[in-house]
């Protein structure tokens, strides 16, 4: 609510950017940490509902903050508060939509997200995720006087509406015929096994698409470059998480205990949608497509640890659902920190370049000390390293790959290991894009003359950065004061469950596996080392070190155009994984007198599923447009028609 009347207070000055930058954005910051910190609060304890006067007739608005919607809210709160800080200093005047009314979209777009985290039946669920689908599509379409721009927004529009019609659909079966719209209602429904296995499919549907998993995945990569950056840092840091919230509401809480056939179909989606991702994250050239196809990756590892655990539960082994559930939840919050991070690190290079394209950055490292030593954190969270926070979620989720010999399902135990290298594989991949993203943009010298003229974030954009950067330290050295707060989440979803992770220091996965490490440990071992190789070779070679000029290759005139590019980094990744991809080659010939070489690299989904579709309407809409005869006479008849098709069906 204070967010909504944050965003109203907006239309009060539409104009004004310093009353929104210096007033209303702080504010939202302030309304996000007191959000965290009362979600934190709310975790482990219990349960509470209302029913607000709101509504239609015989239907008002069921709210309950639980376990499950008060996790989503901390990350919610916690993305919010530093995305809102940041935004303080990055939108400019003159810049896409009145400031005023970009205030509203904001934060009507938070208030969305967490009134969806806060409905307890489908009506009000429903209204809420298409406030949230529409707030985010205007601020998608913020440059909306470029061509580009309004293509991608109504992509994105078109298939959240189009997931929103398959959640229709699954909250019309998971009533059960009772009519009663409620979740309690929901709960209280008994259906057959066919018949919940149709709406776990529907919600399956609707938030894979509002997710991004692949099919469903090709708004993702047009939405982020539109969007400004922080709008791509709530998009891809938070309302993704909304799905995954959705859809665990639906499959362990709404429809009991879940079958181990949706976990299959759950980790093969999440699998290949996380191969996917990485793999076109390793060729792209443009930095907000290369984080956007590294969401879908993020995402794929969040549901495939979602299938883990949903084969364990339908198979009654829930220690080993508890520990795969607490590894796709920590994730979901690590996600939400180190891809936010990531996008408002961009946003900064974006203000300070003018430059998108990876061709045309490198050597910022020198201008711009605060963005890249932040975005070093987050490049290393994502990539897995310890003793950072992604490394323990996808550390958790291997632990949990490794006890599925467990599962009284030979078939499935025969296939579950393939999946662990997936895994494995998409997270070594992962590393590599890291390698790229932050090299190219950093590292080496200056591609562009005018990068000279980059400079560094502004006072409010390093606050939100370096918070983020210590968040992402705190949670990777600190992981088991987190988990024990999600033992009533996971408690709530696959049953009570009193799972020690370690004393703080420590980490054990659970009862499920005797693995255990030392992040702390792990930082000062890494500490010990650095610190001690670099007084070693100060003692023993101070004062025999001969310095002169790098070895230039036999080539002496070495410029910034003779270091590895984003093509050079991609090009093994699109030799291995070809066929994944639909590539055009331009090669020059030893005859062309201007020679010109470009590979572009297309999505097959794209040309194999929605053009296809899109030919498909084109026709259909041209035959039935032929019944639009301009004649009020032709028109009449069709009613008559209809009315009398009606009355023989009724009678």
């Amino acid at each position: 609510m204070a967010w909504l009347l944050l965003g109203l207070l907006g239309l009060l000055r539409v104009r004004s950017l310093r009353f929104v930058a210096y007033g209303l954005f702080p504010a939202g910051a302030v309304v996000g940490v007191t959000l965290a910190l009362c979600a934190w609060q709310a975790l482990g304890a219990g349960s509470c509902a209302a029913v607000l006067p709101l509504g239609l007739p015989d239907l008002p608005m069921h709210l309950r903050l639980d376990a499950l919607s008060a996790f989503f809210l901390l990350l919610l709160g916690g993305a919010a508060a530093a995305i809102s800080i940041f935004s303080a200093g990055y939108f400019r005047a003159g810049e896409g939509t009145a400031p005023g009314l970009l205030s509203l979209q904001y934060h009507l777009f938070l208030a969305a997200m967490a009134w969806v985290l806060l409905a307890d039946d489908a009506y009000a669920f429903m209204v809420a995720w298409e406030v949230m689908a529409l707030a985010s599509f205007f601020l998608v379409t913020s440059q909306h006087r470029v061509p580009e721009v309004r293509r991608a927004g109504f992509l994105y529009l078109l298939i959240a509406h189009l997931g929103a019609i398959g959640l229709l659909l699954c909250f019309g079966v998971l009533q059960g015929g009772s009519w009663q719209f409620t979740f309690d209602a929901m709960r209280a429904a008994h259906l057959t096994p066919g018949w919940a296995s149709v709406a776990f499919g529907l919600a399956l549907f609707g938030f894979g698409a509002k997710a991004g998993l692949v099919p469903l995945h090709a708004w993702l990569p047009e939405a982020h470059p539109a969007a400004p950056s922080p709008v791509s840092a709530l998009m891809s840091g938070v309302m993704l998480k909304t799905a995954v919230y959705g859809l665990l509401r639906v499959s362990f809480d709404l429809l009991g205990t879940p079958q181990w056939g949706w976990g299959a179909v759950l980790l093969a989606i999440g699998l290949f949608s996380a191969l996917f991702g990485v793999m076109f994250a390793a060729v792209q050239t443009d930095m907000k497509r290369l984080l956007a196809y590294s969401s879908i990756e993020n995402i794929g590892v969040i549901f495939a640890g979602i299938g883990l655990a949903t084969l364990f539960q339908g198979s009654g082994l829930r220690p080993f659902a508890a520990l795969a559930l607490a590894a796709a939840l920590f994730h979901c919050l690590n996600h939400a920190l180190f891809k936010s991070l990531l996008f408002l690190a961009t946003g900064s290079v974006l203000h300070a370049t003018r430059q998108r394209s990876l061709g045309k950055l490198g050597g910022l490292i020198r201008r711009m000390p605060w963005v890249a030593w932040t975005a070093l954190v987050a490049s290393l969270a994502i990539a897995g390293l310890p003793p950072l926070n992604g490394f323990v979620s996808e550390w958790l989720l291997l632990q949990a790959f490794l006890v599925s010999p467990q599962l009284p399902l030979p078939f499935v135990n025969m296939l579950v290991p393939v999946g662990a290298a997936l895994l494995v594989l998409a997270s070594a991949l992962a590393g590599y894009v890291m390698v790229k993203f932050y090299g190219v943009i950093f590292l080496g010298r200056m591609r562009e003359p005018q990068l000279e003229q980059a400079h560094d974030a502004g006072p409010f954009e390093r606050v939100a950065l370096v918070a983020l950067a210590l968040a992402c330290v705190g949670l990777g050295l600190l992981p088991s004061v987190l988990l024990a707060r999600l033992n009533a989440t996971v408690g709530l979803l696959v049953g009570p469950t009193t799972t020690a992770w370690g004393e703080p220091g420590w980490l054990r996965a659970g009862a499920a596996s005797h693995a255990s490490f030392s992040p702390l440990l792990f930082a000062v071992g890494i500490a010990v080392v650095v610190l001690g190789s670099f007084l070693a070779i100060r003692r023993v070679y101070h004062g025999r070190v001969a310095r002169g000029p790098a070895w230039d290759c036999g080539y002496p005139w070495h410029d910034a155009r003779m270091q590895d590019t984003a093509e050079g980094f991609g090009q093994p990744i699109r030799q291995i994984f070809e066929p994944y991809f639909r590539m055009q080659r331009h090669l020059p010939s030893p005859f062309d007198d201007v020679p010109r070489y470009q590979v572009t690299v297309q999505d097959r989904f794209w040309y194999l599923l929605y053009l296809p579709v899109v030919r498909w309407v084109d026709a259909a809409a041209r035959v039935i447009g032929r019944l639009q005869q301009g004649r009020i006479a032709i028109y009449l008849l069709y009613g008559f028609v209809t009315l009398v098709g009606l009355l023989v069906v009724v009678l």
